[in-house]
């Protein structure tokens, strides 16, 4: 469902510089020609295919994809011009990435049929595109639960959660288009919003699972580490607080705790640096064989049962989750030193 591949993330950068310095573009709109999905991510087909290649995870089209998606996501961040992105169906991973502008100049469109997520512990790997900026500043504890859980939102949600502006109809989508093309602007953005307006009643606060459930996300979440949080929730009788767990007892024990570290140095960093501190982190993934492990039980076997290793959440230690977050770069040397 329309899956970056490298070529994609090489289009979308190519268009965005030209654009970027044109007198004859006022702003970008970024959609998808397919009614199920934005984006849902990254080809993790390919990733497992050139992440097997000897010596494991240090292929060069895997190091070109990251590096290129980063620089990608940071170009799209500082972007100088209004940038909208229409996220209607799924949208989750490298498609967040795309769609989480900067606050100066983005707009995000969710509609009914928005079902978004950073679902990445589920195939071994961490919130990455920027994850570890945008997720950090959610408010409370709920970037840190979507984070660690991967569990899919709604529209409601997106709003609650600050991971997107105004919500928009589906049925109201092309009459959007008409009054884009149909007039001229001071800020595209501020006629988005006005037209907008009148459906704001239909992802309100009390459509949302988030915050229907803030207090109990806010005080499990808040715990030391992961083992502290699923331990909290253990003791929670809430039929959410136990789904919660169950979903935690699925996902990669090891990158719960590296996704848990991310989430807590990406608040108080840069989107340069949290870019930066995920292509080291992204690749450490690809050399421990996780995300591979991921891949093969979500995609390639299909048999849902990954193997993940360690185990359990009582066998990680901080000496496992320390290395990633240690560069296989001198900073001079780093594949995105570049960024500001």
């Amino acid at each position: 469902m329309n899956s970056l591949s490298l070529e994609m993330i090489r289009d979308i950068t190519q268009i965005l510089m030209q654009w970027r310095d044109s007198d004859n573009v006022g702003a970008v709109f970024i959609s998808s020609s397919s009614e199920k999905a934005f984006c849902a991510g990254g080809d993790i087909r390919f990733f497992y295919d050139v992440g097997n290649a000897t010596p494991r995870g240090d292929s060069a089209l895997l190091e070109d994809f990251f590096t290129e998606e980063y620089a990608l996501n940071h170009l799209i961040h500082f972007y100088p011009k209004p940038y909208i992105s229409l996220l209607n169906g799924v949208v989750m991973g490298g498609g967040m990435g795309i769609a989480q502008a900067g606050p100066s100049c983005r707009l995000r469109i969710v509609t009914e049929r928005t079902r978004m997520a950073m679902p990445e512990v589920n195939i071994g790997l961490f919130p990455d595109v920027g994850g570890g900026y945008f997720l950090s500043r959610a408010p409370g504890q709920l970037g840190t639960y979507l984070g660690l859980t991967g569990e899919t939102i709604n529209a409601a949600d997106a709003l609650y959660a600050e991971l997107a502006d105004v919500f928009i109809p589906t049925a109201e989508l092309p009459s959007l288009m008409n009054l884009l093309v149909s007039a001229q602007f001071a800020d595209i953005r501020d006629a988005i919003r006005e037209f907008a307006a009148p459906f704001a009643e239909q992802a309100t606060a009390d459509r949302s699972l988030l915050a229907q459930h803030r207090d109990l996300i806010d005080r499990h979440f808040s715990g030391a580490d992961v083992a502290a949080i699923t331990s909290s929730l253990a003791l929670d009788s809430d039929a959410f607080a136990q789904q919660c767990l169950a979903v935690m007892h699925k996902r990669s024990p090891l990158m719960m705790c590296v996704t848990l570290e991310q989430l807590r140095r990406g608040a108080s960093m840069t989107v340069a640096a949290c870019l930066r501190m995920e292509k080291d982190m992204v690749r450490h993934c690809f050399k421990h064989g996780e995300v591979l492990e991921g891949v093969r039980a979500l995609v390639i076997d299909k048999d849902n049962a990954p193997k993940w290793s360690p185990a359990s959440l009582a066998e990680v230690t901080p000496e496992m989750v320390a290395p990633f977050f240690v560069s296989a770069w001198p900073d001079y040397a780093h594949p995105l030193r570049h960024l500001d």
